[in-house]
């Protein structure tokens, strides 16, 4: 899930998991699998970069493992 912002300044989060395409026209639009669009804040390569940083939290510490900053607060 990434954090991304709407044009209005709504924060909101995302799955990018479906995400399908980015585009900027001129605004940045995403385009999910279901053909749902959403219109942000960030450009694309902050949006790409927040999918990579999302990936590296899930790839590199398999659940339980990640440093303190990760971890679910109970």
């Amino acid at each position: 899930m990434i954090t991304l912002h709407r044009l209005k300044g709504t924060e909101f989060v995302l799955n990018a998991s479906h995400i399908e395409c980015i585009e900027a026209n001129p605004d940045t639009t995403i385009t999910l699998s279901n053909d749902r669009k959403y219109v942000v804040q960030e450009s694309i390569p902050e949006v790409i970069e927040k999918i990579l940083e999302f990936k590296k939290r899930v790839l590199v510490f398999p659940l339980g493992s990640a440093p303190d900053q990760f971890k679910k607060v109970d």
